[in-house]
């Protein structure tokens, strides 16, 4: 994206260490901020952003042993506060970007929301993954 000559970015993680390298790996790099966070309890205010884009974060929260047509109830409250949070803290008209190899089956009860628009694309061919795009109405 910066290399696209976007420069209001602003990247979190969770880990302490991903952002100081971050930090140190694109000092040079004006309009980049590095912040550590939870994606599930953000500090931001709301109506803070544009656009949200989740690449892996939900995914990682999904990687547990156990049934994946019936997550354990960690698993369904960590995913549905990250989508609540990421709601949160979009404008009005906001959308919020998730891709990702997880089908629909296994992703949409946490997409689908009420005041908002679900769009789903099946990108690839051989191994297919998901474009998630979810509007605030």
């Amino acid at each position: 994206m910066w290399q696209d000559e976007y420069r209001n970015i602003v990247n979190i993680d969770y880990s302490g260490v991903v952002i100081g390298k971050m930090k140190s790996k694109y000092e040079d790099r004006d309009g980049m901020e590095w912040l550590e966070m939870d994606v599930r309890e953000l500090t931001f205010e709301n109506n803070s952003f544009d656009v949200a884009i989740d690449k892996g974060t939900m995914d990682a929260m999904m990687a547990v042993k156990g049934d994946v047509w019936n997550p354990p109830p960690q698993v369904v409250d960590d995913c549905t506060r990250e989508i609540d949070e990421a709601i949160r803290v979009l404008r009005p008209g906001g959308i919020f970007i998730y891709l990702t190899f997880g089908q629909p089956h296994f992703r949409k009860r946490f997409l689908t929301r009420e005041g908002t628009t679900l769009e789903i694309k099946q990108l690839g061919e051989a191994f297919h993954y998901y474009l998630y795009v979810l509007r605030l109405d």
